[in-house]
């Protein structure tokens, strides 16, 4: 029988840059993930379809399960020989009860790993530009979980030696009693004029950052409505921020954008803006059904003039079927190329093919005015005769350009290279995500990413997708978002990522000013 094993692995604080390459790997071995709340939800985009996906989390003091039941789950799927992950927020050994699931695998006779994930009360400072040790501020650090009822008698913490003993002192979990964690520190002989910083969702779009005194940032915090989770600093180091505060000017800082397509290629300048980008994929690409007629025209591939790819996923699936054909680039010797999009043509000269044509418009008109233009058609009804061209494409795609080519007297072959289907997902999570308003911008790079978007939200779609800006990549995308009764807030001019990338820049630096 097969020996289970688990990996207690942290996650990190919320950005998702910030998950560990040794945690990414455990995720994506995972039979079995046992998940908290406190997490970024994308790194479970990371795990295999296959693996089951238990929720153990609590929020605003709920328990979805109790730690009796969390410890009795790993180690009833661990005899039944499956790889767990147990995946928290930050580190699982900082206040993560790491140590008793991993107590309690060891009483069982279950074998186990750490996976140190990268604790929020380091990260969340460090987002907000606060240093915890500065050789000209402090060399001591201490962290102090600030969930206990401090007026208790019998304290774990030795309030006089904290107070006064430790340059840096970072409390977890300290929102709910911060006045009495303030009052008990200056009774014990720090400074109430200390500086103070609460950071909230640290690197998060989401952040929040409060800097007050020991004697203020109660009320602070009170008049602010700061609500957990966050971490508060106490300490010289503080005074730093200001001159150190770094991502908060970052021009996208703040903003969450949902990508919706299968990958996430092209929009990653959003993250190095500072903001947050959301996967949600709609549209899943994959291989047609029946490969019989582009199989026939690779057969007979040299009678075409021109071969004509529209996107990176038929350059893809194309060259693939190509190969798979027992056929190589040599046999495209003397047929054109043409690519729609500069994307597209970066992608057929990775095989070491020369582009010969690249429209100026990535659309179908586009690609109409460059064969006009290329062919010397000046209002000549059968300006294209005699020229033959393949069009491997979508299953589902305008024909607008193939219907131009037959009206001017040319062949064209339109056969499907793949098909975009709507992918099994559930929307509960994302719904969640967009009533509580965590989406600013929403973007579709297809009307099928849209319509199937459309679909999986149901019957809420609209009023979720109200007071979310929409970037639309094109006209035709932008047709099927107003048809819905929506807005498109942004367009660019190229039917491109990188064009809508910028777009997006340029609309939230004009929103904000």
């Amino acid at each position: 029988m097969k020996k289970g094993k688990v990996y207690i692995v942290g996650a990190g604080p919320g950005d998702i840059g910030l998950l560990t390459i040794k945690g990414l790997k455990c995720l994506q071995r995972a039979e079995v993930v046992v998940y908290d709340f406190h997490l970024n939800a994308q790194v479970l985009n990371y795990v295999s379809h296959d693996a089951e996906f238990i929720y153990a989390g609590k929020r605003g003091g709920k328990h979805d399960m109790t730690q009796d039941n969390i410890n009795a789950t790993l180690v009833k799927k661990a005899k039944e020989g499956k790889l767990i992950c147990r995946l928290k927020g930050g580190d699982p050994f900082v206040f993560g009860r790491g140590g008793e699931e991993a107590e309690v695998l060891v009483d069982e006779g279950i074998e186990f790993e750490v996976v140190p994930g990268i604790s929020s009360s380091v990260s969340a400072p460090a987002y907000a530009g606060i240093p915890l040790t500065h050789r000209s501020y402090s060399s001591s650090l201490a962290v102090v979980p600030g969930y206990e009822d401090v007026t208790k008698k019998e304290s774990s913490i030795d309030w006089s030696r904290l107070a006064t003993g430790v340059g840096t002192i970072v409390f977890l979990m300290a929102v709910k009693n911060i006045g009495e964690v303030c009052k008990k520190l200056i009774e014990n002989g720090r400074s109430a004029d200390t500086p103070v910083a609460v950071v909230r969702w640290g690197t998060r779009a989401d952040q929040t950052t409060l800097v007050g005194k020991l004697n203020t940032i109660h009320d602070l915090v009170k008049a602010n409505e700061i609500k957990p989770p966050a971490v508060m600093v106490v300490g010289d180091v503080v005074k730093l921020r200001e001159k150190l505060k770094w991502i908060e000017k970052k021009p996208l800082f703040g903003q969450r954008v949902l990508v919706t397509r299968e990958h996430t290629i092209g929009f990653e300048p959003l993250d190095d803006l500072g903001a947050e980008i959301i996967e949600f994929h709609t549209i899943q690409i994959v291989p047609p059904d029946d490969w019989s007629e582009l199989d026939q025209a690779i057969e007979k591939i040299d009678t075409y003039n021109w071969l004509i790819l529209t996107s990176v996923n038929g350059v893809k699936f194309f060259f693939r079927r190509l190969i798979e054909r027992d056929t190589d680039i040599r046999d495209l010797k003397g047929v054109k190329i043409c690519a729609v999009g500069s994307k597209t043509a970066e992608a057929i000269k990775k095989y070491g093919i020369k582009v010969d044509l690249v429209p100026k418009q990535f659309n179908a008109e586009g690609l109409i005015d460059a064969f006009v233009e290329e062919h010397g058609i000046q209002n000549k009804e059968r300006g294209l005769e005699g020229i033959k061209l393949l069009l491997p494409r979508a299953e589902i795609a305008r024909e607008v350009f193939p219907d131009k080519v037959r009206e001017l007297g040319g062949e064209i072959d339109v056969f499907t290279a793949y098909k975009l289907i709507k992918p099994e997902v559930h929307g509960k999570r994302m719904k969640r995500f967009l009533k509580e308003g965590k989406i600013s911008i929403a973007t579709f790079t297809s009307a099928a990413t849209f319509n199937n978007f459309m679909d999986i939200m149901g019957e809420d779609a609209l009023g979720l997708l109200k007071d979310v800006a929409i970037a639309a990549i094109g006209p035709v995308t932008a047709k099927a978002v107003e048809k819905a009764g929506l807005k498109v807030n942004i367009m660019p001019k190229q039917a491109t990522v990188d064009a809508m990338v910028e777009e997006i820049k340029q609309w939230v630096v004009k929103s904000r000013n």
